[in-house]
């Protein structure tokens, strides 16, 4: 049958606030102050790991146990390193009917220090870094940071560490030079106006000045090593085995006379985790088994055993299956997911890498991604058309706002999700997520509606009925 209804045969997206009602706005404002609190309360993904064990643990959520025979309405965890996690709330469905996924990244580009950090320098004390992730260097100079993480001692205890983010916690940065001087600064290529080896953190300029040590050439690095040593007991060798990281110390705030927006750092991509989080939280009993994925190391290429090519997460699968006497790869092959994952939002500052008719926008809702990767669809997945058709379906039953998105204009952008190592394990994948401004960036943009519209897809996606 034909249809010359417009509104039937043209895609015509709307900003979000001509859509909404006073009412559902307030509900959006009140889901993303939860969502600023997670922000604050998990600036790694150990810390993000702790905040969401807390919550679940409180809510009834049992440690995973290998042999054990779930039976629906269960709601379990499995944590690995503390720095990736599942959990999973089983379906009335039996397993082999597959497994209803979403999976996020809570790690962030940071600046980690080398094995053997700490130098004294003209009478100043740094820490020489690694950075992580894919930044803008440059970004990350005169800029209050905080360090977090844990150092495992020689005597086999550890220590967790955070400072920065209190209201008289001292501070830390990297230092940059002043535009009277650096005329040959600026004359170097944009990706080496501040070199990676230049990230050097500032932490202190006391010398020891007891009789003992006042004489040491060291005096200055040695009096930051006492003081950390007096507060946590470590000592330059147990930063070695440390795992630290250096994060902006600024907390998440709504930006713009409206409050429309949140700017923070680490919304790529703690947005979808925590989206996620709450849509599975807010699941009783689903139809078919739910596994929620905080995965670690996606933005170094999800590589080691906390990142997504590694195999815990068919591993969780096969544990699970093998007490019905499943095959866990009939599982995972009848299974479907929605990599949960931020895109770029368009920037009408910086309009000329966008491809205007494919780029997500803010307040314009979800925004799906069919497929990433660069240039000749390298590096990708790309959904099914009949699982993208379903999708959109769910979210437009349930009057979810969506969009669609992706990472600049063919030949400029491109980027890469974890939605190619699920696909894979023969699974059917999407990415799916929030429009962010100023990715990668220590401050960071997103609109609130987009945030509230990605837990309401990630929602209906998982409570699906058939």
């Amino acid at each position: 049958m034909q249809n010359n209804n417009k509104e039937e045969l043209l895609i015509e997206n709307e900003n979000g606030y001509l859509k909404l009602s006073e009412q559902e706005i307030k509900k959006v404002n009140d889901f993303c102050e939860g969502y600023k609190n997670f922000l604050n309360n998990s600036k790694t993904e150990r810390e993000s790991v702790k905040y969401i064990l807390n919550k679940i643990k409180s809510l009834g959520f049992e440690e995973f146990e290998i042999s054990k025979k779930y039976n629906p309405g269960d709601k379990i965890y499995y944590i690995n390193r503390d720095k990736a996690l599942i959990i999973a709330t089983i379906g009335s469905a039996p397993l082999s009917d597959g497994v209803s996924m979403l999976i996020s990244h809570i790690d962030s580009p940071r600046i980690d220090l080398t094995p053997r950090p700490l130098y004294e320098s003209s009478e100043l004390v740094f820490f020489k870094t690694q950075y992580y992730g894919g930044i803008k260097k440059y970004q990350w100079t005169a800029l209050p940071l905080s360090v977090h993480g844990v150092v495992e001692k020689k005597d086999g205890t550890s220590v967790e560490i955070s400072i920065g983010e209190n209201e008289n916690d001292p501070v830390f940065c990297i230092t940059d030079l002043l535009p009277h001087m650096a005329q040959d600064q600026m004359k170097r290529a944009s990706n080496q106006i501040v070199k990676g080896d230049e990230l050097n953190i500032l932490i202190g300029s006391v010398p020891c000045n007891d009789d003992q040590d006042k004489n040491s050439k060291s005096k200055f690095k040695l009096n930051n090593m006492k003081l950390l040593n007096q507060k946590y007991g470590i000592t330059e060798q147990d930063l070695i085995s440390a795992d630290l990281s250096f994060v902006p110390a600024h907390k998440a705030v709504d930006v713009g006379f409206d409050s429309s927006l949140i700017g923070s750092y680490g919304h790529d991509d703690r947005v979808c985790a925590y989206a996620s989080l709450e849509a599975h939280l807010e699941t009783d009993i689903p139809e078919k088994t739910v596994i929620t994925v905080f995965t670690d190391k996606e933005e170094t290429g999800s590589d080691g055993n906390t990142g997504l090519k590694s195999r815990f997460l068919e591993y969780f699968v096969s544990h699970l299956a093998t007490p019905f006497g499943i095959d866990y790869k009939q599982v995972l092959s009848n299974s479907v997911c929605l990599s949960a994952d931020v895109t770029s939002a368009f920037d009408p500052t910086w309009k000329d890498p966008y491809d205007n008719y494919n780029s997500a926008y803010l307040n314009y809702g979800v925004s799906l991604t069919k497929y990433n990767g660069h240039g000749g669809k390298y590096g990708t997945s790309e959904a099914s058309p009949k699982f993208l058709a379903n999708v959109i379906d769910i979210l437009d039953k349930n009057q979810v706002i969506w969009q669609t998105g992706g990472l600049g204009k063919v030949d400029i952008g491109g980027g890469g999700t974890i939605a190619s190592y699920v696909a894979n394990l023969d699974v059917e994948v999407l990415d799916i997520g929030v429009p962010v401004l100023s990715m990668h960036s220590p401050f960071e943009i997103v609109s609130k509606i987009d945030v509230y519209m990605t837990y309401k897809a990630f929602y209906y996606f998982i409570n699906n009925k058939k």
